[in-house]
């Protein structure tokens, strides 16, 4: 094995970060000079992942495989204990040194401590670079050093921060004397989860680096002026789209903030820069309180009784898209059909599901983690929560979304529900018909049954969830009798 520093290769451990430019461990890997093997690993980390964001990921990976590719290099595959294949691969390659971009969940950093210490130990370099925020977790501090709790305040410090511009992509990787072993993408059959949905789901996904891209330039040039205004109309495409690719690391979050700060300005992009930011916050939070991705982020709402089967036939009639309520059953049906939903659907069917159906939140997030090809765990976690009533800045849980008010305001017409929902049009498009398609076969969905009846009425469920919390805080001794 060659002694020259400079001939010896650095393994760029990908995770989700599919991109080339604004790819920290990459570039810095590459502006070494050395040979760099690009690697991607499916770990039990990995192996963790929903059906819908899995899928989604075998998308991205593959596309990431071509833009590799053009620089002349590619993408190593392994599948195994993280620890174990990297020091295969440094055994296979000679690697003097392994690099990386953050992460920031509880599982990430506990497996990242234990693999950079086993590995520095042996004599490995182990570097690690900031990942796909717009800063690090513990850079945003309140006056006192701790972290922040509310949105309004951590908002207020993190617009003060210097953002890093975005680091451009690297034109050339230079690749090793010989490539080590490689799985083939196709044989890890990251499709198989989705069953027939995969067909269903596949032509509304934007997948790689350059789709995201055009995403960006277009919303900022067409979309940005009107988006205070019309984001919260689910039949307008008025958002940004940017939550899919940038869940992969497919755009950076500062690659973003500097080319809507650059190409707008003043209050035409405050809305839109504090909704990033905001995801900045989910991570904030899940960083200094790891229970928020798995318990009630407010201690005191532990005992709160919601119900928690799944079997129950009134959270079977919520997955599939059939409470009888259009906007809710509009909304699951997107999911379904697009691996998506708007972001206003998406905290009606959370607070119909938690407090109409007293349903437990962590049931709602784990079908999210199932279902939507946009997953982020700390986004959907602090998004139910919020929801519920049980999280930071949580709406409290006598605010409860009604569906019907919800849909008179923000679809008057009903495109949108009309959109997703077969049995309620004379003449029902693709997207609606494509539902019964992607649904699995067991559930027996067919749109020659009908529109059901709702599972609920709106008033009783509304009064039953005020009611359990009443009763819960007259049992309970804790902030809510406050």
């Amino acid at each position: 094995m060659t002694q020259d520093p400079f001939a010896a290769p650095i393994l760029v451990w990908l995770r989700r970060d599919l991109r080339l430019r604004d790819n920290p461990a990459l570039s810095a890997a590459a502006a070494s000079g050395r040979p760099v093997v690009p690697v991607f690993l499916w770990d039990p980390v990995f192996d963790a992942l929903g059906a819908a964001p899995r899928f989604r990921f075998g998308r991205g990976l593959s596309q990431f495989q071509t833009c590799l590719k053009q620089l002349g290099s590619a993408l190593v595959l392994r599948r195994g204990e993280a620890l174990n294949a990297l020091q295969q691969l440094v055994a296979e390659t000679g690697a003097t040194a392994l690099y990386w971009n953050r992460q920031y969940d509880p599982g990430g950093i506990d497996r990242d401590r234990r693999i950079k210490k086993q590995l520095s130990d042996s004599g490995l370099e182990v570097r690690s670079f900031m990942g796909n925020l717009l800063c690090e977790p513990w850079q945003v501090k309140t006056g006192s050093g701790g972290h922040y709790r509310v949105y309004s305040p951590f908002w207020r410090a993190l617009s003060r921060q210097d953002i890093a511009p975005p680091l451009p992509a690297p034109t050339h990787l230079r690749p090793p004397v010989q490539w080590p072993q490689s799985d083939a993408l196709v044989t890890w059959q990251l499709d198989r989860p989705m069953q027939r949905g995969a067909e269903v789901v596949a032509p509304h996904l934007r997948v790689g680096e350059a789709a995201a891209q055009v995403q960006l330039a277009a919303f900022l040039e067409e979309k940005l002026p009107n988006y205070a205004d019309h984001r919260d109309l689910p039949a307008q495409p008025a958002t940004s789209g940017l939550s899919e690719p940038l869940a992969y690391g497919e755009v950076s979050a500062r690659d973003i903030w500097h080319q809507t700060a650059l190409r707008t300005g003043g209050e035409v992009a405050h809305k839109f820069l504090k909704e990033l930011a905001w995801r900045d916050f989910a991570w904030h939070l899940t960083y200094h309180d790891p229970h928020i991705l798995t318990s009630c982020w407010r201690p005191e709402w532990q005992g709160f009784h919601w119900h928690e089967d799944t079997q129950a036939a009134v959270f079977q009639a919520w997955r599939q898209g059939r409470t009888g309520i259009p906007l809710v059953d509009a909304g699951m049906r997107e999911l379904f059909v697009t691996g998506k939903m708007h972001n206003r659907v998406r905290m009606v069917v959370a607070s119909f599901l938690t407090k109409h159906l007293r349903m437990h939140w962590r049931l709602g997030q784990a079908w999210f983690a199932d279902t939507l090809v946009d997953w982020d765990p700390a986004s959907n976690a602090m998004g139910w929560q919020w929801v519920a009533g049980c999280g930071p800045d949580a709406a409290p849980y006598f605010r409860i979304f009604n569906p019907e008010t919800q849909r008179a305001k923000f679809d008057p017409d009903q495109c949108y529900t009309r959109r997703w929902l077969a049995e309620l049009s004379p003449d029902p498009g693709p997207e609606a018909l494509a539902f019964f398609d992607a649904a699995p076969r067991q559930w027996q969905v067919d749109p020659a049954q009908g529109y059901p009846s709702p599972i609920v009425d709106l008033a009783a469920g509304r009064q039953a969830a005020l009611a359990a919390l009443v009763q819960f805080k007259a049992g309970a001794e804790h902030p809510l009798n406050e």
